[in-house]
């Protein structure tokens, strides 16, 4: 059998937590022999708020590091920088050409961010059509998001499925998105009602950084908003929203089910005994992490060399869709010169 193939991009803001851990990368990772992976740092799309070049930078290489830390394996997947593959930002600009304006203009995450912004770049609006080119060029039948992302890949396949209705063809692979069952949906620990969130990460209390030093994890934990109660057991109740949290970032990282969980602390003293246990349990997950990622920060060659090779692949992929898809829309094609 063909194996499926999966495309999951990623941004370098810096801030990437146990969240994104736990609902995506380690998800990605445990997957990668079974599929066709592509897994892409997307420098592209940080570009749509401003940025410090020299930070961005940095950001990009750590987070291709971080990726490979957690487990994925260069050998079975393609691991690359979005902007290293020119057919991205070519792409794009042929998907804008048949994406109706108000298919953007009604995407819930513009309507929010834009509402937040004083003067709003046209890459925010344009943000999902450069992500839908990042999953139609490389033909995925699935991409990993998280529920934030689910609009966005439904806008991916209504613009294949408009391609190919304008064309008649079946040019583009419609994709699915896959959502993980189990801590997709990490919240906040200063807010339990709140989704953990890269762009609050920076605000202390609120997520666990998977580069925070264990003192800083244990901080956070501890600081974690639970209620009045004792009893700690996952519960259908809204004021029960941080405990049930915690267990499920517990079950998480540990791979138990939900009785096993309870049993672990079933002869806790409190909820200060269960944060300071879930803690442990997510330093020393994170521990060989951390290790690693510093590795390849300090060795440049390993990195660029894993990077430049994913690149080559992924061109491999991807420029030959970009350039079917202009021969299709009546471009005309480039010709060596002899």
């Amino acid at each position: 059998m063909t194996k499926k193939r999966v495309f999951s991009g990623i941004q370098p803001t810096g801030n990437t937590h146990l969240g994104n851990y736990l609902g995506a990368i380690r998800r990605w990772a445990a997957e990668q022999a079974d599929k066709t992976n592509f897994f892409c740092v997307v420098d592209l799309h940080s570009l749509t708020v401003p940025q410090d070049p020299a930070q961005l930078r940095h950001e990009t290489r750590s987070m291709a590091a971080l990726l490979l830390a957690c487990g994925i394996d260069p050998q079975q997947s393609t691991v690359f920088i979005q902007s290293h593959v020119t057919a991205h930002a070519e792409g794009c600009w042929l998907l804008n050409c048949i994406t109706p304006l108000g298919w953007l203009q009604r995407m819930t995450q513009f309507k929010d961010k834009s509402a937040r912004q004083e003067s709003v770049l046209t890459g925010l609006l344009d943000y999902p059509v450069l992500m839908a080119g990042d999953i139609l060029f490389y033909d995925a039948d699935e991409v990993p998001v998280g529920e934030d992302q689910k609009q966005h890949v439904e806008l991916t396949r209504d613009i294949a499925q408009r391609f190919n209705a304008l064309y008649e063809t079946e040019f583009f692979v419609i994709p699915q998105p896959v959502i993980a069952k189990v801590a997709a949906r990490v919240m906040g620990l200063d807010d339990p009602t709140v989704k953990m969130s890269k762009s609050l990460a920076d605000k202390r209390g609120h997520a666990v950084k998977l580069l925070d030093s264990p003192d800083e994890i244990l901080y956070v934990f501890k600081r974690a908003v639970t209620d009045s109660g004792r009893e700690i057991r996952f519960a259908d109740d809204p004021d029960k929203a941080g405990v049930n949290n915690l267990l499920g970032i517990y079950q998480a990282v540990t791979g138990q089910d939900r009785a096993a969980v309870e049993a672990d602390f079933a002869s806790a003293r409190g909820y200060g005994d269960l944060k300071v246990r879930v803690a442990e349990v997510v330093i020393e997950a994170l521990r060989p992490i951390q290790a690693r990622h510093a590795e390849l920060m300090a060795d440049s060659g390993e990195l660029d060399h894993v990077l430049a090779a994913g690149a080559a692949r992924a061109r491999e992929v991807s420029q030959p869709k970009v350039d079917e898809m202009k021969q299709i829309m009546g471009l005309v094609p480039v010709h060596p010169t002899f």
